[in-house]
């Protein structure tokens, strides 16, 4: 359909030269970004209770709150749902009358629960049929044909598999010549999962209460390799050179008040060597390039680091933009920066990451 405002931008994605941005549970925003300083939008495709995507060999797979869409984009101006698969991703609940929940307004409700209940300490718990979280959810890489996604990904392409995460199950898709995709495996992790992130044979799968690395050397059938556990927290996660960076925050539903940054090392990914933990404000989406780490700190601002010494990082802060509230990012190898938050779409030049020029921005509009 024709073109929108953003109104509640959420996730970014890279195909080409072409930009995508979910407008959260509405739909995604298409640019033609062949031109960094002044992106063209190209149209809106209105998919309901959307959040995640991924593109390969021109096929977008996006869901559609339960359901996994195929759409195909080889027309990039003329995009044709070609498959649904229906009841696929887990929600918060469902009831035979009224169908899933898929969606709420938040009210602060105070319960109170014995400390010999079995859900004590628990950041959410079902009670009589209802969900409780505790305060409010969160919400780049590639393999050849497919985007770019962010570090807040759930979706993910690898090896001709469409890889997804929901609150609890990793799922593995084969990927056919017409772009079909075929569930070949499915892995229940457990609860809280948070994020997905590719990084050659491997898959990093934050959680709130650590990071998950599987082995994809057999891409139809992810196998465990580790577990690096923290603290109760949010955590996306991004690899270069077989360091992971790891960011915790609080203030959404892993509550434990944990806001930093770890570096692991992953060279053994089945021997995870924790390296170094740095104090953040209240870090969110991050991305990583040349020895350089972009990282969102929210209301708190966007900061560059230099992370040539893992010992001194926060003695190598390159740039601090307090102004900047960001969510996600991505960094491409062409110098350009790509950053979403709650004010917007903004593209930078990031040749100098000590002063980043700004391209672009794609204001929200109330």
């Amino acid at each position: 359909e024709s073109s929108r405002p953003l109104k509640e931008p959420g996730k970014i994605y890279v195909y080409n030269d072409y930009l995508l941005i979910n407008e959260i549970r509405e739909g995604i925003h298409v640019f033609d970004n062949s031109n960094p300083q002044n992106p063209v939008s190209l149209g809106f495709i209105a998919i309901p209770g959307n959040v995640d995507m991924a593109i390969n060999n021109g096929y977008l797979y996006a869901d559609s709150y339960v359901d996994l869409l195929t759409i195909d984009l080889n027309d990039i101006n003329d995009p044709k749902l070609v498959d649904r698969q229906e009841d696929v991703f887990y929600l918060f609940g469902n009831q035979s009358e009224l169908g899933y929940l898929v969606y709420f307004n938040e009210t602060d409700v105070t319960l109170k629960v014995d400390c010999n209940d079995v859900r004590f300490n628990q950041n959410w718990f079902w009670e009589r049929g209802d969900v409780f979280m505790a305060a409010d959810n969160a919400a780049g890489s590639s393999t050849s044909g497919s985007g770019i996604g962010g570090s807040m990904a759930r979706f993910t392409i690898s090896s001709n598999h469409l890889y997804t995460v929901d609150q609890s199950t990793l799922r593995s898709w084969k990927l056919s010549n017409t772009g079909l995709p075929v569930n070949v495996d499915s892995e229940l992790m457990g609860w809280n999962i948070e994020t997905i992130f590719p990084y050659e044979d491997m898959l990093f799968v934050g959680s709130t209460s650590g990071m998950y690395i599987y082995s994809i050397s057999s891409p139809s059938n992810p196998s465990f390799a580790s577990f690096f556990g923290h603290a109760n927290a949010c955590d996306p996660v991004v690899v270069e050179n077989d360091i992971a960076f790891i960011t915790l925050r609080d203030g959404t539903r892993c509550e434990t008040f944990s806001n930093q940054l770890d570096v692991v090392d992953i060279s053994d990914p089945l021997n995870p060597n924790f390296i170094k933990s740095y104090p953040m404000d209240h870090p969110h989406g991050l991305a990583v390039r040349n020895d350089v780490l972009y990282l969102c700190e929210g209301d708190y601002g966007f900061k560059v680091f230099d992370v040539s010494d893992l010992e001194k990082i926060d003695k190598k802060l390159l740039s601090n933009h307090k102004d900047l509230n960001g969510y996600d990012v991505i960094s491409l190898d062409n110098d350009v920066l790509l950053l979403i938050g709650t004010t917007g779409f903004y593209q930078y030049n990031s040749k100098d990451p000590k002063n980043l020029k700004l391209l672009s921005h794609i204001p929200v509009e109330e």
